[in-house]
Order: C-alpha cells, then sequence, then structure tokens
C-alpha cells in the first residue's frame, strides 16, 4: 500500500486509500445532507423529500446522515491539519490573487502540499461544521429541542441555514476548482498525480517528496 509522498514511476502520491474513501463518504454525505436540508428550508424543494421517502423520513434522516458526514470529516482534518497551517508563503500567494486567477504560476511562490485558498477553505468547512452541528443539536426536535426556549432555537435555526448556505457554497468553489486544475480529480480518484503537476501546483511539496530520492 503507497503512503502519502511516495514517489514511483513519474508519480506522486498524494492520498492513500484510505483518506479517498473517507474523503468520498464526507462528499457522498454532504450531497444528502444538502438535499434533505434544502427540502426542510423552503416549501418550493419540498419535493426533494421524495428522494428520502417523504418528510418524515427526510426529517428523521437529516441529522443523522449530518453526524456521518462530520465524524467523517473530523477523521480527514485530524489527519491534515498540520499541512493546513498558514505559512508566510501563503499570505504572499494569497496578495498575487489576481495572478492565480490568469494562471501566471510562474510569479507565484512556491508552495507546500496545499495553496492558501485550499487552507482557507478547510477552515471555513470546519467553521461551517461546528455551526451545524451546535445548531443542529438545539434545534432537533426529537431529542434535545425540547431542553432550549423558543427562542433560542430560532437562533439556532438561523445560524444553521446560515452556515448550511456557506457550506454549500465553498463546495460548489471546491469542485470548481478541482475541475479548473487539471488532473486534482485524478488525486482523489486514483491518489496520484504527476511530476510535472506536483512541480506545477505545489513545487515546495513536490521538492520535499523527492528530496533525497533523485540524484
Amino acid at each position: 500500500m503507497s503512503s502519502d509522498g511516495e514517489s514511483r514511476q513519474g508519480q506522486i502520491v498524494r492520498y492513500g486509500p484510505a483518506l479517498r474513501i473517507n474523503h468520498w463518504i464526507v462528499a457522498g454525505s454532504f450531497i444528502l445532507v444538502a438535499l434533505s436540508g434544502l427540502a426542510l428550508f423552503h416549501p418550493a424543494l419540498f419535493w426533494l423529500t421524495n428522494l428520502f421517502g417523504g418528510g418524515p423520513w427526510t426529517r428523521i434522516l437529516h441529522p443523522f446522515i449530518g453526524l456521518v458526514m462530520v465524524a467523517a470529516f473530523a477523521l480527514i482534518g485530524a489527519k491534515l491539519w498540520c499541512e493546513n497551517i498558514m505559512r508566510p508563503y501563503d499570505w504572499e500567494w494569497l496578495h498575487k490573487i489576481r495572478d492565480v486567477v490568469e494562471n501566471r504560476e510562474d510569479r507565484l511562490p512556491e508552495i507546500g502540499k496545499y495553496n492558501a485558498g485550499q487552507k482557507l477553505l478547510f477552515y471555513t468547512i470546519i467553521l461551517c461544521l461546528l455551526g451545524l452541528l451546535a445548531s443542529g443539536l438545539v434545534i432537533w426536535r426529537a431529542y434535545f429541542a425540547i431542553y432550549f426556549p423558543i427562542w433560542f432555537i430560532r437562533i439556532a435555526a438561523l445560524l444553521h441555514a446560515f452556515c448550511g448556505f456557506v457550506l454549500i457554497c465553498s463546495i460548489i468553489v471546491h469542485i470548481y476548482a478541482a475541475i479548473w486544475v487539471k488532473g486534482s480529480v485524478r488525486a482523489m480518484t486514483r491518489g496520484t498525480v504527476s511530476d510535472g503537476w506536483a512541480w506545477k501546483h505545489h513545487r515546495l511539496w513536490f521538492r520535499e517528496v523527492t528530496r533525497g530520492q533523485r540524484k
């Protein structure tokens, strides 16, 4: 089994099997929790409850699927936390965001395994999930809502909707970026990226991975 960062035959292992499986569990549960949440959010979207067996089942399943998503992402977060700490070159990368958008990567600083945009997304997802978890427990009528006053439940419902909106928008950006940067999707399906991809987009990480392996 290949470990993260292992270099072999022109390919670099970016994600191991366990992390990729965990990622797709998060992705699948996110789709389900987003659809069920939208179905409960507005009457115009109530037809989405048909995907879950109707309104009652949607209300039952939504929080449990949410817990699965939070737990699965917690495992990812614990593994990737150190690699998502902001470094000086990340702030420089952000200052040159126009060059990023216009694909002038020759003007950008060398970066590690993740760029500043990916790191900020990582923190955004963590904050949104924490907000969704806390507010979701408050408004979970079957188990916890009875312990809170109605005004607190209403505030929690607003926070839940806000965090859900931000999370959905963030994941849309995440998907777009993965498609925009050719070769990124392969990293999470096959686990590897080419040497050229690593050199172009994450040169510092490439140097760290290949140090001592290529003389």
